[in-house]
């Protein structure tokens, strides 16, 4: 396993010698040269780093000893679950084209993706049972439509319930009606179409979650949430539940305790393991998280920052949220500058810890921005980055291992290689982007293993998926290094 342990304030390179049999002439390990030393050299691509703040807006390179002395850091921050992991970045293609890409992962580890093809043949789903590398079309395939149920989906959206394991589509047909089909076989089959008629049309921007049903209050052993946006700040996002497993849906009701929101978009919409739902929406003052206690019936809103404000372009309503395994509370947004900012709550938002910017070293703009979380403060985002202007955007993965550290240690892997942008548009981040649409996604699956759903549109908005060949994982008691999987990347698109 490659770790790291600390001792005083060096942390020492856990070298082969140290796995084998130490005989009469072993002698004791010698000291890296260099604090994060690894049994073998870092991939390119992959950057260790903590967090700036509202006074500091730079990521600190934690490779950089002189740099990190400046900020007024020592070898002994890291500790506990707070330390250097050897990690690697990479992507899959699939053969499949895709528009505001999402995903979902099944506790077998089948991956499941959103495919768009358009009006006239809707939304399929594709599915890889060997962690990315084949894939397969699942429809769902109807009699009416033999293309699909669902003649067209403006916004295309799959989600998996991961306290049940059903897969749910869920498709927005002309701005004004949506439809629910699910599976519970993995994508073998799927239902009929159920109606999720709004009472507000437009209907856009939608999402759907669940949360356990701890109050026992519906007929399923979740509670399904959808939220979409109205696009008025008057009526502002309207949300509904279903308390039969996605069947029937209740009246549309605000997700917004406010008459007037500055805002009606959302980020994806997620359900907490203590019965909480949240989603994240600006409010008037700054990035905001809402949350309901009661199935998305009514809303509480919650600032997190007054200090780091929206970025004012296209992503400006974008705040993306995720709850961990204690149902600590994770909010990420694209911050002024065009910079990912993530802030976290223990108390379903009533407080937020100081936000920290988590761009990897270098990067000049960003967007898209999403987040998952694993067992208790473990936590992965994801977005698309930008060195330089007309240097082409990357697929960016972050982890942090310990959220509760008072440092706590970022490791950004991009997917790609530098030579392998997925855009080269040079206002991709502050614009709709090709099959990035208004959103990618990021999932954890029950090994702790990252996957980013993203777009290659240098190659035909290519649905591909990143990940890491090796790294932490995300869920356990205990830390321990994922299996290896094969380098992918350039070679394994196939449009």
């Amino acid at each position: 396993m490659r770790t790291r342990v600390s001792t005083v304030l060096v942390l020492l390179l856990v070298l082969p010698t140290l796995m084998g049999c130490f005989g009469e002439d072993a002698k004791p390990p010698a000291v890296p040269d260099h604090p994060f030393g690894f049994e073998e050299a870092i991939a390119s691509g992959v950057w260790y780093h903590v967090g700036g703040s509202p006074a500091s807006q730079n990521a600190t390179d934690i490779l950089d000893a002189e740099a990190m002395a400046e900020r007024g850091f020592s070898m002994d921050m890291f500790n506990g679950s707070n330390v250097p992991y050897w990690a690697n970045g990479t992507y899959y293609g699939t053969g499949y084209d895709t528009f505001e890409p999402t995903l979902g992962i099944l506790s077998d580890g089948t991956i499941v993706f959103t495919n768009f093809e358009g009006a006239g043949a809707g939304t399929k789903i594709i599915r890889s049972q060997d962690q990315g590398q084949t894939w397969e079309n699942v429809g769902p395939f109807g009699q009416v439509y033999p293309t699909g149920q669902v003649p067209n989906s403006n916004d295309p959206y799959i989600y998996v319930d991961p306290w049940t394991d059903r897969i749910v589509k869920f498709d927005m047909h002309a701005l004004v009606a949506m439809y629910v089909e699910y599976s519970d076989d993995g994508g073998d089959t799927w239902s009929v179409p159920f109606t999720a008629y709004g009472y507000y049309t437009p209907q856009d921007h939608q999402s759907i979650a669940s949360t356990l049903d701890v109050n026992g209050i519906g007929f399923y052993e979740t509670i399904y949430v959808y939220c979409i946006n109205t696009g008025t700040s008057i009526a502002g996002p309207q949300c509904s539940r279903s308390l039969d497993g996605g069947h029937t849906w209740d009246l549309q009701q605000p997700g917004s305790p406010l008459t007037t929101q500055c805002s009606g978009l959302h980020g994806h919409v997620v359900g907490s393991i203590d019965g909480w739902v949240y989603r994240g929406n600006p409010s008037c003052e700054g990035p905001a998280v809402y949350a309901s206690d009661d199935g998305g019936y009514t809303w509480s809103e919650h600032t997190i920052t007054t200090e780091v404000g929206m970025q004012q372009g296209w992503h400006s309503h974008e705040v993306a949220t995720a709850t961990d395994a204690a149902g600590n509370l994770y909010g990420m947004w694209i911050g002024d500058g065009m910079m990912p900012w993530v802030s976290w709550s223990t108390d379903h938002g009533d407080t937020w810890r100081e936000p920290i910017m988590v761009a990897a070293p270098g990067i000049e703009e960003a967007g898209f921005p999403t987040i998952h979380a694993g067992a208790d403060g473990r936590v992965a985002f994801a977005y698309i980055g930008e060195f330089t202007d007309g240097g082409g955007w990357g697929g960016f993965m972050g982890v942090v291992t310990d959220a509760n550290a008072t440092n706590p240690l970022i490791t950004t892997t991009m997917v790609n290689e530098f030579g392998d942008m997925l855009d080269m548009t040079d206002d991709c981040g502050d614009v709709r982007c090709g099959g990035f649409g208004d959103f990618i996604d990021i999932e954890i699956d029950d090994q702790g293993r990252p996957w980013v759903a993203l777009a290659h549109n240098v190659n035909n908005a290519e649905a591909v998926i990143g990940t890491w060949t090796t790294g932490p994982s995300l869920f356990g008691d205990n830390i321990t290094m994922l299996d290896i999987l094969p380098a992918g990347g350039n070679s394994t698109l196939l449009m």
